[in-house]
């Protein structure tokens, strides 16, 4: 683009490189200075924050058959830098309620460790993994879907695990679409099966009924799946001599 100087020309000069290099580097301090001042402002979780009066909650419900009533888990989550491109939400603290008197003590320790673990800030995702770890020593059991739980804390850590992915703390591993195809590949291969052996099916419908029972109404495994020590949930079955599974595509044949 042609520019016209209606003016004599004095004088000139050419920008070299290190002329540009000096500007780069007096701008650098105000560049810094401002992101830092900007960064000051962003609040973190810590122990000092005080509780806000309002906290929003999620109540999730746990019917295990290793006690006779519901257990209804309440988790409050704080909002910080809340309207900013910062904002983030991070669970506060955690209620369980129930009728089930024989496990008052242990469930008002628990949430009160946990609810001190929130507050603490930092990374608190640990807290479900130690939880999913606890095994009871009469045995677990099998929750609707078919998934497994070793013990009443291990489904109380799964249920925080959900909480941290609904609020984006904790994410699931994406599957690739090759993974993707190859579960669906072999659900359609066990159910083309299935269909070739109805005769064999009814003719133990005791079994199957008392399959579906156990594991749990609602699945859309196969009754006589088996749990699958990979992903804890019943839909392992056997195709072509080899354990599949038909959830996360685990196969003991590689």
């Amino acid at each position: 683009m042609a520019v016209k100087i209606d003016k004599k020309i004095k004088g000139y000069s050419v920008i070299t490189a290190d002329d540009k290099a000096r500007e780069a580097a007096a701008a650098a301090p105000a560049a810094q200075a401002r992101d830092d001042a900007q960064d000051s402002n962003i609040v973190h979780m810590h122990e000092r924050i005080e509780r806000p009066d309002v906290l929003i909650g999620s109540t999730y419900k746990i019917k295990s058959p290793l006690v006779e009533h519901a257990f209804y888990v309440t988790i409050n989550d704080i909002v910080l830098n809340a309207g900013t491109e910062h904002e983030l939400r991070r669970p506060f603290e955690i209620f369980i309620n129930s009728k089930s008197m024989e496990h008052f003590q242990w469930i008002v320790a628990l949430t009160r460790i946990m609810s001190a673990v929130f507050r603490k800030g930092g990374d608190v995702t640990f807290i479900v993994d130690e939880m999913k770890a606890v095994f009871d020593p009469k045995g677990g059991y099998f929750k609707a879907g078919g998934v497994y739980m070793p013990s009443l804390v291990a489904e109380l850590g799964s249920i925080v695990e959900d909480h941290m992915k609904s609020i984006g703390l904790l994410h699931d591993p994406e599957m690739s679409a090759h993974q993707r195809a190859l579960i669906a590949e072999k659900r359609k291969q066990f159910e083309e099966r299935s269909k070739k052996n109805t005769d064999a099916v009814a003719a133990a419908p005791a079994k199957r009924e008392e399959d579906v029972e156990v594991t749990g109404e609602g699945t859309s495994f196969p009754p006589s799946a088996t749990m699958c020590h990979k992903c804890s949930t019943k839909a392992l079955v056997i195709m072509d001599g080899c354990q599949t599974c038909l959830n996360c595509g685990y196969s003991k044949c590689g």
